[in-house]
């Protein structure tokens, strides 16, 4: 958690993920990754450092996610 509050106070890229549509029908793995991204239910939002892994999660559930540059 500390990470989180340290990229936002250096001025480190940050990037909003809001979860957009229910992920009940999706695969396991594409529930856990949205569960990783902090997301829990329709039109959640959570600020994460904008880096190759982050952007790799989203890309993984992108049909269900909105990515916005903060």
């Amino acid at each position: 958690m500390s990470e989180n509050n340290n990229a936002a106070a250096t001025g480190d890229k940050q990037i909003k993920v809001t979860l957009l549509k229910s992920p009940i029908r999706s695969l396991g793995n594409h529930k856990d990754t949205i569960k990783s991204l902090g997301l829990h239910r329709i039109n959640d939002s959570h600020t994460l450092p904008d880096n190759p892994a982050v952007r790799g999660m989203v890309a993984a559930v992108r049909q269900w996610v909105k990515v916005e540059e903060v």
